[in-house]
């Protein structure tokens, strides 16, 4: 027999211990593309404490969607290395692409990052940031995504991290937070500002994502379409390696300061 209270039960009492599990950790990422799956996936099996918060009800970013709607994704040479890793078939296309199923892709990805320890909250959005004395971004500040899109009044809550990833992509949501927000804020690049995203451009949108993906302001990292949209660097349409790399690259970069 089943009893219809139980099974509510239940799943108020896991969520709620999930929320009281992850207040305080050593990475938030706020957005669950390729980028911040992979950033997610590398910093946990490094013995960081990572969740993830996602605005929609699933992750994958933008790569279910393919290219119009065709679920097919595009790598590069040194993405499917990384790739690989996770038994992520891909075939060769012609010299440097690799063609694969971007719904196996996430859901390789995704199981991925939930086994090596990653905590992921989907449904939520990253409304602003938590800062100390000094104005060093130390968390984030959350809401349902249901909520925001009604735009009612309801007061958000906070989680503390030691560092924080914009993984929002084109849209940088948490970086925009910083800029709006903290007076004289100015960020890691040419102009001290959201640059903004150029036309599409791919082997050079590739090459600068990767190259620019780094600490942006004290305690907040920028990774995937995010740095593009951060530091000026041109779009690429429906090719994945440079996001991929980036998720990594970020990682790294968090490891050899955390630990």
């Amino acid at each position: 027999m089943l009893d219809e209270i139980v099974i509510s039960k239940a799943i108020i009492e896991s969520y709620m211990k999930d929320l009281m599990d992850n207040l305080d950790v050593d990475v938030i990422i706020a957005g669950g593309g390729p980028a911040g799956l992979i950033a997610s996936e590398a910093l946990a099996k490094a013995g960081l404490k990572v969740i993830l918060f996602e605005k929609k009800l699933n992750v994958g970013g933008g790569m279910p969607g393919g290219g119009i709607l065709f679920n097919k994704i595009v790598v590069q040479e040194e993405a499917k290395k990384i790739l690989d890793e996770f038994n992520i078939k891909l075939e060769k296309y012609q010299e440097n692409y690799y063609i694969g199923e971007s719904l196996e892709c996430v859901s390789k990805l995704t199981a991925a990052a939930i086994d090596a320890g990653v905590k992921i909250f989907n449904a939520i959005s990253v409304e602003d940031v938590k800062i100390d004395k000094d104005f060093k971004v130390t968390g984030v500040v959350i809401n349902w995504s249901a909520v925001v899109v009604a735009k009612l009044h309801v007061d958000p809550i906070t989680f503390q991290s030691r560092a924080v990833i914009d993984a929002t992509g084109h849209d940088c949501e948490v970086v925009k937070v910083v800029m709006k927000k903290i007076p004289g804020a100015k960020l890691n690049t040419k102009t001290g500002g959201i640059m903004g995203e150029l036309p599409m451009h791919a082997e050079i949108g590739e090459k600068l994502l990767i190259e620019t993906t780094k600490e942006v302001y004290p305690g907040l990292y920028i990774a995937g379409m995010a740095v593009n949209a951060v530091s000026g660097g041109q779009r690429m349409g429906p090719i994945f390696g440079g996001m991929i790399l980036s998720g990594r690259k970020v990682a790294e970069l968090i490891i050899e300061k955390l630990k």
